[in-house]
């Protein structure tokens, strides 16, 4: 009995090839078929037994593979806008390019394109509940990584969570004046109502860890300040939980986009001049696309919802 391929075919193709047998009697009782048989002979008469190996039967092109002019625009645009797939996707399709968002990513991957994180990504899994304009807007402070004058200067951040529309301030400290402050120029410059707003546990933000323990009476302890300034503008303020940045997310991605969009790349002197870059940034992102907003910009969002 064969034990391989080869042999197989070569008891086969042998008698044949002997004029011990004729093709057409052998594929009588041949389970292969006649087709096979022919292919046979005349691969072990052109190259001998080699011939007979098996080889793959895989394809060596893709009718359906991606045109290279394609793969060459999904380079370009991934290397010079930064943008991930589902934004490359709403750009091609206004050159008439049309391409799946999966096959951007994969061609972006393949390319060693894509961001490389370092630690496994922790995924918290939250009740999303559609929100309106201004029902939430979560509130954070960042540090701007540049001294100026040898002073350190902190950007307040607001965004509202159904838009995804967004207000920066500078401040030169992260006292409760400053928050309170914060707090005043938003409500008077933003195009909704602001219903409630969603902080961490910041000493500037609320006292809970700080003064409910310095507290005569715990049970009557003495509000923030800023828990004031809410109830005076009839605004709910919402805490998240200690060590959980993840639940304030939307304005510590927006944070991210700073950093690697504004800060990197743009270059800046004094405070006036980081304050005016800082409001053209901030108009600038107002017009982008989001993915979480199925590609549509803050301020078209804000037309879109009640």
């Amino acid at each position: 009995m064969a034990k391989t391929i080869k042999e197989e075919r070569l008891r086969w193709v042998l008698p044949i090839v002997r004029d011990e047998i004729k093709l057409v009697d052998a594929a009588k009782v041949c389970s292969y078929g006649q087709r096979s048989l022919e292919r046979w002979v005349s691969a072990y008469k052109q190259f001998g037994e080699t011939g007979l190996e098996p080889k793959s039967t895989r394809p060596k092109s893709q009718p359906n593979e991606t045109p290279i002019r394609i793969k060459e625009r999904i380079v370009e645009l991934r290397k010079n806008k930064k943008k991930c797939a589902i934004k490359l996707y709403d750009d091609l399709k206004k050159e008439n390019i049309f391409v799946s968002p999966r096959l951007i990513g994969k061609v972006m991957k393949s390319e060693g394109l894509t961001r490389k994180y370092r630690v496994k990504k922790i995924k918290y899994k939250y009740v999303k509940i559609p929100l309106g304009k201004g029902e939430l807007v979560e509130i954070d402070i960042k540090y701007v990584p540049k001294t100026l004058e040898n002073r350190q200067y902190y950007q307040f951040t607001a965004i509202d969570c159904a838009s995804r529309w967004r207000y920066l301030s500078v401040h030169e400290n992260i006292g409760n004046s400053e928050a309170i402050a914060f707090l005043s120029e938003l409500i008077s410059v933003a195009p909704f109502r602001i219903r409630a707003v969603k902080t961490d546990n910041g000493s500037c933000f609320t006292n809970r860890y700080t003064g409910y323990l310095k507290s005569t009476d715990p049970l009557n302890h003495k509000i923030h300040a800023f828990d004031l300034a809410c109830q005076k503008h009839n605004i709910i303020h919402y805490l998240i939980d200690p060590g959980k940045p993840a639940q304030n997310g939307k304005v510590e991605r927006s944070h991210r986009s700073d950093q690697e969009t504004f800060y990197d790349q743009v270059d800046f002197n004094t405070l006036n001049e980081l304050k005016y870059k800082l409001k053209l940034w901030n108009m600038y992102y107002n017009d982008l696309q989001h993915c979480g907003l199925n590609g549509k910009t803050p301020n078209q969002m804000l037309q879109i919802l009640n």
